[in-house]
């Protein structure tokens, strides 16, 4: 070989070998690139091509009442979902699957013989049609574990908690006002194929730890109280052939609200199948004129800037007074001679509020009913509150200023309403009302903690204890409107009202269609409890003295008896003293935000079968010793006996199921 074919030899080695290193390095910068720099995006692209996603509705935290027992809660019920590319006979399967699911069979085919790879047959089904969709064992057929909510007492305090849609979101109530806290992060469906093409089974991712927690909510709301109350006042309602109504009751010291109630009754379980109208809470967003109920708030004013005296006389005019081109009469035509300040309120003159109302003076007047927070939301967490009406002062004639004197001509709520006496039970300062006494998360920590909120003092301790002197003398003596509301060896204060509803079509108002009232608190000289009871357009018993004033009677009892108290007993000085059980001062008392510790098992207590499945329920009993009865079908939401009682000797327990909504 020649010097020069060496030479050409060397240069075209060197060539490939350059060639060769700049093909490795680009090689592996590729790789690089591919592997490290790319590597996320390619395989969320690698994802995307064999997966479909589909998320399911989130969890929810439970909303528990103010002793830990559950009002809302979530059950994991079964959907039914199908491939239709693996369906071999689209007509037979739905036939199959319409007689289990109750679902029309041509809906049904028209689903399986579609070209999707993935669509939902029924959604949130009962556990036994889930057994048997699953004991088919069709290719192609899935059932799938989704979030369902459920009400474990049905129309227990409905309107306070409201409900959520099909999409897992708070509609009305509660379950709306606190969706954001309640609701948690979504799962996800995955349906996956492998690099065939062929399709898989489908799998749920739970969210990360780090997506949103749901939280829980306790409530203020005593269960057992809410009880009572719905049962009182649906049988008032039945009674008296009323429209409808709603009763609530507070504590005045701390603005908790106990129970509130209102009928007709609505149950969240069945929401899609009720009347819209029946889950609105009108106890916050129904306006009224008060009629009586307003007249306390005139006396605490005329009280509160020395305008009377309790032993100040007025002239009734014997049931007739003109005012510019108005007659005010007395309510039911009564006739009235000359009454003390205190009569007034006792036998509740329209003529004699009307007097004390001019001594006072339209604009005093008018700041008093602003500082009792009528014409304002009171900012209870519920949503839906209006603020009612009240004109401007400006505005007012001289019969504008009689007429708000007896309650009418003004617009209000039952929430101002109870929110404003509770004020006069707690020496004149106003709390703000509330539902939630806080938040914690699923390890059960506190995160947000609700505490009582002073508003404003509204009158001095000194006027509030005069005025629930008068209002104790309305229900105490035998002669007054509110001797119905009496409650054994208990000194109440309280007050009737019956007021007249505003006819549209003939601008005149009505006398046959009324809305009658009371509303009262106990005991007087320590006030530790306060109710409102309003029942709309009885047609028996028209009056509050006659139709309000014994549910209020009857739900206080209840209360007294059916809790361990000794308000009977004891003074206001006594309850104080070291030793004295705090459970006196009724659930009524602020208490710690915790729940109580879950019981220690006692072979000898019915168990808790609610929210349960059938199957749960047999096996659970079974593990007892228990024969169960079984009512219904879906979960279990009612038992007799209840949960923690003693088992009987029968060792026979009723469990009601429901498939909710």
């Amino acid at each position: 070989m020649t010097g020069e074919s060496r030479k050409w030899m060397k240069f075209r080695i060197a060539t490939l070998l350059a060639f060769f290193l700049v093909l490795f390095i680009a090689l592996g910068s590729r790789a690089f690139q591919l592997q490290i720099l790319s590597s996320k995006a390619l395989k969320a692209l690698a994802e995307k091509q064999h997966t479909q996603t589909l998320l399911l509705q989130p969890d929810r935290g439970v909303i528990f009442d103010r002793n830990g027992e559950k009002l809302a809660a979530t059950v994991m019920a079964d959907s039914v979902c199908a491939d239709p590319s693996k369906i071999e006979n689209p007509g037979e399967v739905a036939g199959k699957l319409a007689a289990i699911l109750n679902a029309d069979r041509a809906a049904l085919r028209k689903k399986l013989s579609g070209g999707k790879n993935f669509c939902w047959l029924a959604r949130r089904i009962a556990p036994e049609q889930a057994a048997s969709v699953q004991d088919l064992e069709i290719e192609g057929i899935f059932l799938v574990k989704e979030p369902k909510r459920f009400y474990p007492s049905g129309e227990l305090a409905g309107h306070l908690i409201g409900f959520v849609g099909t999409d897992a979101t708070g509609l009305e109530g509660l379950e709306r006002h606190y969706d954001r806290y309640l609701k948690g992060a979504p799962e996800k469906l995955l349906w996956t194929r492998d690099a065939k093409g062929k399709r898989l089974y489908p799998r749920v991712e739970r969210p990360e730890a780090a997506a949103k927690e749901h939280y829980s909510i306790v409530l203020t709301i005593d269960g057992r109280i809410q009880h009572l109350v719905e049962s009182h006042l649906k049988t008032a309602v039945k009674a008296k052939g009323a429209k409808g109504g709603f009763a609530i009751v507070m504590d005045p010291r701390t603005g908790e609200i106990l129970a509130l109630a209102n009928e007709l009754g609505f149950d969240p379980n069945n929401f899609s199948a009720a009347d819209p109208s029946l889950g609105k809470n009108k106890a916050i967003t129904d306006c009224f004129d008060p009629g009586s109920t307003f007249k306390p708030f005139l006396a605490a004013a005329a009280l509160e800037e020395g305008v009377v005296k309790e032993t100040d006389m007025f002239n009734c005019e014997n049931g007739n007074y003109a005012i510019a081109d108005r007659v005010i009469h007395e309510a039911n035509r009564k006739r009235h001679g000359s009454l003390s300040f205190r009569d007034v309120l006792k036998y509740s003159s329209n003529i004699g509020s009307v007097k004390i109302g001019e001594r006072l003076g339209k604009e005093r007047f008018y700041q008093y009913i602003k500082k009792f927070g009528f014409g304002t939301k009171t900012g209870i967490d519920l949503p839906g509150e209006v603020g009612g009406l009240l004109r401007p002062v400006e505005q007012w004639t001289r019969v504008d200023a009689a007429t708000v004197a007896f309650g009418q001509g003004i617009s209000v709520t039952a929430i101002q309403l109870i929110t404003a006496l509770s004020t006069v039970a707690n020496q004149g300062v106003m709390m703000k009302p509330f539902v939630v006494k806080g938040m914690m998360d699923r390890q059960g920590k506190i995160v947000q903690a609700h505490h009582p909120t002073v508003v404003r003092r509204v009158v001095s301790a000194d006027t509030a204890k005069r005025l629930t002197a008068v209002l104790t003398d309305v229900v105490g003596t035998e002669d007054g409107t509110g001797k119905h509301a009496r409650i054994v060896n208990v000194a109440v204060a309280g007050k009737t009202g019956t007021s007249q509803k505003f006819d549209f079509s003939r601008r005149v108002y009505s006398s046959e269609r009324v809305k009658t009232s009371f509303m009262g608190f106990f005991p007087a000289d320590n006030p530790q409890v306060a109710i409102l009871v309003i029942l709309d357009e009885p047609q028996r018993d028209k009056w509050g003295g006659v139709a309000a004033a014994p549910v209020f009677r009857e739900i206080g009892e209840q209360i007294l008896t059916r809790f361990r108290t000794n308000i009977r007993e004891n003074s206001p000085g006594e309850l104080d003293k070291p030793g004295v059980d705090a459970k006196v001062r009724l659930v009524s008392a602020p208490a710690p935000l915790t729940l109580p510790e879950p019981p220690e098992a006692d072979e000898a207590l019915v168990p808790d079968f609610r929210g349960m499945s059938i199957r749960e329920v047999l096996k659970k009993s079974k593990e007892k010793g228990l024969e169960v009865r079984v009512s219904g079908s879906g979960w279990a939401t009612a038992q007799q006996p209840a949960a923690g009682h003693r088992l009987p000797e029968d060792r026979l327990c009723t469990v009601t199921f429901s498939m909710g909504s």
